[in-house]
């Protein structure tokens, strides 16, 4: 399943309030719609205050052609869709959005532990948007991120759900990659975690406190946008087996 994450980051005159309002009763409405979407999960910050994105949209495809038609490929932070609705959406997100702030990630999902049969709708979610250590290629980067790390990062203390994206072209990619950890409760992914308003974090588990330590073997934790929210899953046309 192919996947474009995008990090939104509100207009300069806008409130928090006012963006999500916004997004949530005027956009997603029209984005869960776009030509070729099969899955659409937002993703809304628990502590605004202290989140660096105004909050998460993520849109799922059966294919890259059709990701590329309807929203663009890497390597630019904006598109110009020829679809009617994907057009149609490009142009209400500058209602809202800072177009040019707004990082955007495009990527195959791959799923490495899943205890809730795909149901992901109001679950907490970390989304960590890596970015490799200086001196390490991104092909040393991905295999010690799947061989070494995920391993052991799907077994942290609370995590329901966890899955990494893989850039479909690194070259033009804002990131490296994206770990998404999923949790039932937001204690257990601050236990866990950490909690926002910091890239770094100290967990007194045993299994996440081994997951952040390793974590300096591969990554710029300093350079690592990372977004901790609640998802609501607006679209779904895709089982459980489908991932």
């Amino acid at each position: 399943m192919y996947k474009h994450v995008a990090c939104l980051v509100r207009k300069d005159d806008m409130t928090h309030e006012e963006f999500t309002d916004y997004w949530k009763n005027q956009h997603s409405p029209l984005a869960k719609d776009i030509e070729g979407v099969v899955r659409y999960h937002t993703v809304y910050p628990n502590d605004p205050e202290n989140s660096e994105f105004d909050g998460l949209a993520e849109l799922y495809f059966e294919t890259l052609d059709d990701l590329h038609e309807a929203l663009g490929s890497e390597g630019s932070r904006d598109y110009d869709p020829t679809r009617e609705v994907a057009a149609a959406a490009r142009e209400d997100v500058n209602n809202f959005l800072a177009i040019d702030e707004r990082p955007r990630f495009i990527g195959e999902e791959k799923v490495w532990k899943d205890e809730v049969d795909g149901d992901t709708d109001g679950l907490y979610k970390h989304s960590a948007f890596l970015v490799r250590k200086d001196g390490m290629t991104h092909e040393e980067f991905r295999d010690y991120w799947e061989n070494n790390h995920s391993p052991l990062a799907k077994d942290i203390e609370g995590v329901v759900r966890y899955q990494t994206v893989y850039p479909t072209d690194p070259e033009n990619a804002e990131f490296d990659g994206v770990a998404e950890l999923y949790f039932e409760t937001i204690e257990d992914l601050h236990e866990a975690l950490g909690s926002e308003g910091s890239r770094d974090y100290d967990p007194t588990r045993e299994v996440a406190a081994a997951a952040r330590e390793d974590v300096d073997n591969f990554l710029a934790v300093e350079k690592r946008p990372r977004f901790i929210g609640r998802e609501v899953v607006q679209k779904d046309e895709v089982d459980a087996e489908g991932y």
